[in-house]
């Protein structure tokens, strides 16, 4: 048997090396028009940004490689230019020397790829500074160019895969780019509020980002390029990256029939309209694996799978190519972007049922040194669990979660399969309940009712249509931003508020990134309201309303950038470092604000995070108390903050009125798990820099009650109350399911696996921060309670002293 093989890399190289390790008598003959037969296609934009430096690590194997390890008639720089199908021969043109000879064949295969699309757009042809990228040739005159050119400016046009790598690179050779997108997103296959992840991450790291826009023309030999727009651009490097178009015109003048895009149209068993001619690779048609649907998937994973098949079927192997899932994964800067499956605009264009979760889980356990979030979004029938795709972003941890989705798509998995997954945990790579798991749980409950849900698209207007909707967010977190037209109760508070909510109208309940907004709307669902809960929180919507606020530059300030200024000149020993990697939002914060407190104005502090979402963050937080950023950018995937304390400059007000800006609570329960709760909110609410007063009455004596309290003279009924009563902060039960006591040591060990503070210490921190703590002295003669068994520091006072600290508050909370 005698097959010939049309082109090499991924898809031809695979298919001649099988074939050969299935039959060692077949004889086998590789044609390929290029010198080499097999290079790292995916490795280019590394070599060019010098991330790859040997440029002979790209190319995987030689002619006289495969010749000697698999007896294969290797002919490089030779390509055919006809098949005589009744012949059955293929005409060969020998590149180098231009002579023509017929090669007869018992089985073809077309592997010839897909090349890069070059549209007529005017002034290209004169243009001497256009690249494209497709093989080793076109990398060598690329890299060239940036090592002798070493251009300052680059323009990128196209943010498909290619696009982003290629931007990525040269700018870590050193030039500025600009980045043109046609689309109003860039990586299409994510949908908009995760391609927004990638547009701010992009901003952050300096580049010019322009979307819904094109390139008009190209003048001055393509160093001024102008856009559909008007908006002209002068640059001295571009890449055209706009998407590849199958090789198809050998196929095309053969009469073998194409499909979409002129794609070489293909069967299960990757035999074209001739049953003698096989076809593989960038350059086919294949069925999309969740709809069915024709589609080209010009990826690397396809093309080497039809490879080994295509050898199986000639072989005389009864298999089949079952459809694509377009699982991908790109590195963008310090970004790792994955998908696989479908993503919502294919699912709306199919007219499939679906519903669509958010979640933003760590990428692994909180406590240990590094943990960043991941950026996830589920897409499965609400009905029947089915997956139909999924999405993830993040620095780390990213790619094997969509490894395990597409992994449960072809193993007929539904969403309710996703929690018994059994993943490997341990506290540097994971969480006990992984996120595909925690993914498994949320996808579930909307399955089976136990919850629904409302998105980002549609909250803006469903507020404006008079919608109510509930934050229970903490207060700081609150005042970090927020929803327009949200209202404020947080979780801990909110079944104390239960009569202030109305139970004839949908209750739209969100959170930081939803958990909390899940638990609150399982609260209200079974005290009789309805509910439905904001798909991935505030943290979704943030994203996306700063990317358009980027976009439209309405309030530039909103949008995240890199900020460099040139700080006061100060020694090394004169700039305090703070690391809060692996805390989550607000913890950074909290802790700047502790550590600026202990500073002197003009001081300068430099603050190490792994919350991305500490970059904005930061620089709002900054700019309402008056410190100045000096640096602002992310580094390897940590946010690295250069900031310098300044004297924090009240809003004008008039001169007969006092601004309202403390904030008071009276903490009447002594039950650990609202205890907690108060003093995040003390310390939350001292961050932003309101004056806090908490005022202890009846059972919340208990929570200011010492470890090591005094024995102190008591009548005997006082006896008897002491003796019923927790002795101290650490003997506090929790609200619900304490079982005696068992609930307790739970919630403990769990604060300190995530690396939250003991209740102990938060209100160590809470004095050290200059809360104000009053005893209700009416409450101590009460209960029996003595002044020598409270904490040193507290205030004893009556009514009267919490009413005169609500005066100058805006806001007063009972726990």
């Amino acid at each position: 048997m005698k097959t010939i093989i049309v082109g090499g890399v991924a898809g031809g190289a695979t298919a001649a090396a099988r074939l050969r390790r299935l039959d060692e008598t077949a004889e086998i003959i590789l044609l390929e028009r290029g010198k080499e037969i097999s290079f790292a296609n995916c490795g280019l934009p590394y070599y060019i940004g010098d991330v790859i430096k040997d440029r002979n690590k790209l190319l995987v194997q030689t002619p006289e490689g495969m010749n000697a390890r698999f007896n294969l008639d290797v002919r490089n720089l030779s390509e055919a230019i006809r098949i005589n199908r009744e012949q059955k021969t293929v005409t060969i043109r020998k590149v180098d020397t231009g002579e023509e000879y017929d090669e007869t064949y018992d089985q073809l295969i077309l592997s010839p790829g897909a090349k890069p699309i070059r549209p007529g757009i005017p002034g290209l042809a004169e243009a001497t500074n256009v690249f494209t990228l497709r093989n080793i040739p076109d990398t060598d005159k690329m890299r060239q160019y940036v090592d002798e050119a070493r251009p300052a400016h680059a323009t990128v046009i196209g943010g498909g895969f290619i696009g982003l790598e290629m931007a990525e690179n040269l700018a870590e050779r050193g030039a500025r780019v600009t980045l043109v997108e046609m689309s109003d997103q860039v990586m299409a296959p994510v949908d908009p509020e995760m391609a927004a992840i990638v547009h701010e991450h992009l901003r952050a790291k300096g580049v010019e980002l322009i979307l819904a826009d094109g390139v008009a023309r190209f003048e001055e030999e393509g160093t001024r390029v102008v856009l559909t727009s008007g908006k002209t651009i002068q640059t001295e490097m571009n890449i055209l990256s706009i998407g590849v178009m199958p090789e198809s015109n050998l196929a095309s003048e053969a009469g073998l029939e194409l499909g979409i895009k002129q794609t070489i149209q293909v069967d299960e068993t990757l035999r074209t309209s001739d049953p003698s001619i096989f076809a593989i690779g960038d350059a086919i048609e294949v069925k999309d694996y969740i709809t069915g649907e024709p589609v080209h998937v010009p990826l690397a994973w396809p093309a080497n799978r039809q490879g080994r098949l295509v050898a199986d079927i000639i072989a005389g192997r009864d298999v089949r190519y079952t459809g694509t899932l377009g699982t991908a994964v790109a590195k963008v800067f310090d970004l790792t972007v994955a998908a696989t499956g479908n993503n919502e605009k294919r699912l709306r264009q199919s007219g499939r049922r679906y519903e669509a979760i958010h979640l933003h889980p760590g990428s692994h356990a909180g406590y240990y040194p590094g943990a960043s979030p991941i950026s996830m979004k589920l897409l499965f029938d609400p009905v029947d669990g089915t997956i139909f795709g999924a999405q993830a972003i993040g620095m780390t941890g990213v790619e094997k979660r969509i490894d395990v989705l597409a992994t449960a798509i072809k193993g007929g998995l539904t969403v309710l399969d996703l929690p018994d997954l059994e993943l490997s945990y341990a506290p540097p790579y994971s969480s006990a309940k992984d996120p595909v798991n925690m993914a498994g749980y949320i996808a579930s409950n909307i399955v089976l009712g136990d919850s629904e849900n409302v998105h980002w698209h549609e909250i803006d207007q469903i507020v404006a249509d008079g919608g109510l909707l509930l934050d229970v967010r903490e207060p700081s977190e609150n005042e970090l931003g927020s929803i327009p037209g949200s209202v404020n109760i947080s979780l801990p508070t909110l079944r104390q508020s239960l009569d202030e909510l109305p139970k004839d109208q949908m209750i739209y309940v969100t959170c930081q990134v939803g958990l909390r907004g899940y638990v609150a709307s399982q609260l209200l669902k079974q005290n009789g309201f309805t509910v439905k809960n904001l798909s991935g929180g505030y943290k979704t919507w943030a994203t996306v309303n700063r990317d358009r606020e980027a976009r439209s530059q309405v309030r530039e300030e909103t949008a995240v950038t890199t900020i460099k200024s040139e700080p006061k000149q100060v020694t090394k020993e004169q700039i305090t470092l703070l690391d809060t990697c692996g805390l989550q939002c607000p913890g950074p914060i909290l802790e700047l604000k502790t550590k600026i407190d202990q500073l002197q104005d003009g001081d300068q502090v430099f603050v190490k995070a792994s919350d991305p979402g500490f970059l904005p963050d930061v620089q709002a937080w900054a700019k309402k108390l008056g410190h100045t950023v000096h640096t602002a950018e992310m580094n390897k995937g940590i946010v690295e903050v250069l900031l310098e304390k300044g004297t924090a400059t009240a809003e004008p007000v008039r001169s007969d009125v006092t601004k309202a800006d403390d904030a008071t609570m009276v903490v009447f329960s002594g039950d650990l798990d609202k205890a907690l709760a108060s003093f995040v909110i003390a310390q939350g609410a001292r961050a932003m820099g309101k004056q806090v007063t908490m005022f202890f009455t009846f059972w919340g004596l208990n929570v200011i009650r010492k470890p090591d309290a005094p024995s102190v003279e008591k009548a005997p009924m006082e006896r008897m109350m002491g003796m019923m009563m927790p002795k101290h902060a650490g003997d506090l039960p929790l609200s619900n399911m304490n079982m005696g006591g068992a609930g307790q040591k739970m919630m403990k060990k769990v604060m300190k696996d995530k690396q939250v503070d003991a209740l102990e210490t938060m209100m160590a921190k809470a004095q050290a921060a200059g809360v104000r703590m009053i005893a209700c002295t009416m409450s101590m003669d009460i209960m029996g309670i003595k002044k020598e068994e409270l904490l040193d520091g507290i205030d004893y006072g009556g009514v009267a002293s919490y009413l005169g600290a609500t005066d100058d508050a805006n806001l007063n909370l009972f726990i």
